[in-house]
């Protein structure tokens, strides 16, 4: 009901009556709202049922409490639709329970007693709201999505497109609608492909999957297809819709990704991951087949000379040739694959006996001994390979590869340039090997190391002016260990700096007392292994102030190096030999004779000393050859101020002999073994 004031009928009692009434029974949601109050003045039951409020709660309620706006500005709106003749404006209302709807407000003025009021009747639009809400979002979606979208009646013909279609395609709407969806078919697919994709349409209503495509421009690019059916209520089709988006460049940098996981990326060849990856499925298969596996593990003889000669850009095209002449001595169902560095590996399948493989082996030496035209530099290399089988050396890949590698090192070992078998033995030596490396760090640490001298006599007085430094091992367990064995694993481990720094030292320290007790112009030598300069191991402040601190000129020490260094024209080694050099320590070439040293080399290092090595001097004899080249080397030394060292004298024949060719040293064991420093002293 409404108030008092509302009910005295302006215009009559008979149609106050009948608004009652139409208020009252109404189903349409209605409110009477004061519109200089604010205030709700009257509602209907509808409007009870759907705010969840009470007429009487209702009446007199502040409009803003069931609107989401204050209701200063609901009045507001309101008023102004009157104004601009709109039938309606649209709120968002809460109910009781704290639920917003979204409704549609027509407000009519009208006068009831003596205050204006607005008769409202409201309608509640939410779900209306909220499908186009979807619609408009959906809509939104189609046109401003990335994916192509596109609608294909049952004919295959394109109903519809968004933009995505005309940014992948080129083809706008004018030119895509009305046509057939085969313009963007590819000759990369063949047509059993796409009869294949309709056919499950037709049973599934769903096709997913990847397919080339062609743009209007002609170009193809790789799709990402979902293709699904709508359906009309009889279970016919309605249209087909089409999402695709460009995948061309997604796939190429996941090849290329693959790519570089898997390949080589200087030669090409299958790296080490695929290696293995191969490795394992050949070893299945000749499971399968009772056959056998051969690999072949091959490093490229004098690779590292020709690199730091010559640069990398050489060494890698010589890689790059190399690689391409190795793939070609074996099969297309062989593997070739590049470790690293200079190391290749050959997985060579379905063997039934291993004829084929020396007669592989046997054209990769051949190729690879071939002079390599590299620009405008000639170069000459050489290959070692080590052969292992599976199943007969070993199951695990891991295996195989260490016996590959170990057989060869033994071809390295007989001299390169050709290949080896795996053999149990070679795995006994690599055991060996093993424990001696670990020993060798141990003897480090605990000094098991001693320092032998041998002396140099002076040919022409007879006494003793020189002598070399010698290292030895006193193994706790195995005795006194000859530097033949050790002295190349100290090499490989890189150990031989830490022995080499020491041997210095203590070389230097016994030089220094000799000079004061026997000899100021006393000399010793020490052996420089060519790590140490390659690998740049030696600290010249450590050498250098170690002869500083013990108050020793750089003349009391000679360094004796190998002619192979001499021709490692590196700048490090250079600039190693040269800085020794400026502070006085002299140089000596061991082994003279045996190389390929050049008399440019004896000068641009200003050598001192030649060691004429004892294979020519162990047959010395009045006009023998080796007499003859005794006496060449001697000349030619004196004529470029190069003192002369005559090794391994044994024989009081052989000293008269060098002596009357003006050789001017000598060592051997015609004069002393090489002894400690204390028995070195009664030497004296």
């Amino acid at each position: 009901m409404l108030d008092a004031d509302l009910t005295t009928p302006p215009t009559g009692e008979a149609e106050e009556d009948l608004f009652h009434q139409l208020f009252r029974r109404h189903s349409s949601i209605m409110l009477l709202i004061d519109a200089e109050a604010g205030i709700i003045a009257g509602a209907n039951p509808a409007a009870a049922a759907f705010y969840g409020y009470s007429q009487n709660a209702l009446r007199g309620m502040q409009i803003g409490r069931i609107s989401s706006q204050p209701g200063h500005e609901v009045l507001h709106e309101l008023q102004r639709a009157q104004e601009e003749r709109r039938n309606f404006c649209v709120f968002r209302h809460r109910l009781a329970g704290g639920e917003l709807r979204t409704v549609e407000v027509h407000p009519s003025a009208i006068d009831i007693g003596s205050r204006p009021l607005l008769f409202c009747i409201v309608f509640d639009i939410t779900e209306r709201q909220r499908a186009l809400d979807s619609l408009r979002l959906a809509s939104l979606v189609y046109q401003k999505s990335s994916e192509a979208m596109s609608v294909i009646d049952g004919n295959g013909t394109i109903v519809n497109i968004n933009p995505a279609f005309t940014e992948i395609t080129g083809y706008t709407e004018a030119q895509a609608i009305g046509r057939n969806i085969r313009m963007l078919h590819s000759q990369r697919e063949s047509p059993q492909t796409y009869a294949r994709m309709w056919k499950t349409m037709a049973r599934d209503g769903r096709w997913q999957g990847e397919l080339w495509g062609r743009r209007r421009s002609g170009q193809d690019f790789l799709l990402s297809l979902t293709l699904n059916s709508i359906y009309q209520p009889d279970g016919s089709i309605q249209c087909n819709v089409g999402l695709f988006s460009d995948i061309t460049k997604k796939r190429e940098t996941d090849e290329l990704i693959w790519r570089q996981a898997n390949f080589d990326t200087l030669t090409g060849l299958p790296n080490r991951s695929m290696f293995h990856d191969r490795l394992q499925q050949a070893m299945l298969k000749a499971n399968r087949g009772g056959q056998q596996v051969a690999l072949l593990f091959l490093d490229l003889d004098f690779f590292k000379e020709v690199n730091d000669t010559l640069g990398h850009s050489v060494g890698d095209r010589l890689l790059q040739e190399a690689a391409r002449r190795v793939r070609a001595c074996v099969r297309e169902t062989d593997t070739v694959a590049r470790l690293g560095g200079d190391e290749f590996t050959v997985i060579l399948e379905e063997l039934n006996d291993t004829r084929s493989v020396e007669r592989a082996v046997g054209n990769i030496l051949r190729e690879l001994a071939e002079p390599f035209h590299l620009g405008t530099e000639q170069v000459y290399i050489s290959a070692s390979i080590g052969i292992t089988f599976y199943p007969a050396d070993g199951r695990e890949t891991d295996t195989l590869l260490k016996n590959a590698d170990q057989a060869m090192y033994a071809s390295k070992a007989q001299g390169r340039n050709r290949y080896s078998y795996f053999t149990t033995s070679m795995q006994e030596a690599a055991q060996l090997r093993k424990r001696l490396v670990t020993d060798l760090r141990t003897a480090l640490h605990e000094k098991q190391f001693r320092v032998y001298y041998q002396p140099i006599i002076d040919l022409g007085s007879g006494r003793i002016c020189k002598a070399e430094a010698l290292i030895r091992w006193q193994h706790p367990v195995r005795g006194l260990i000859s530097p033949a064995e050790f002295i190349p694993v100290a090499e490989e481990t890189g150990m031989i700096v830490e022995l080499g720094e020491w041997i210095f030292r203590q070389a230097a320290r016994q030089a220094g007392a000799w000079r004061v007790r026997h000899d100021p112009a006393f000399q010793i030598s020490v052996n420089v292994s060519p790590v140490q300069l390659q690998r740049e191991g030696i600290n010249h402040e450590s050498w250098l102030g170690c002869l500083e601190s013990m108050q020793l000129p750089g003349q009391g020490m000679v360094m004796e190096i190998t002619e192979g260094m001499l021709m490692d024209s590196s700048r490090g080694v250079s600039s190693q030999l040269l800085r020794f050099r400026d502070n006085g320590v002299q140089a000596a070439l061991d082994d003279f004779g045996t190389g390929y040293s050049s008399l440019s080399y004896l000068k641009k290092f200003d050598i001192d000393y030649i060691k004429i090595d004892k294979s020519f001097v162990q047959n010395l004899a009045p006009g023998s050859d080796d007499m003859a080249l005794c006496d060449a080397i001697i000349v030619m030394a004196h004529k470029l101020g190069i003192k002369v060292v005559a090794e391994g004298v044994e024989t009081e024949g052989q000293r008269r002999l060098l002596a009357a060719s003006k050789c001017d040293y000598a060592q051997g064991y015609l004069f002393s073994r090489p002894v400690p420093a204390e028995e070195f002293e009664q030497l004296f």
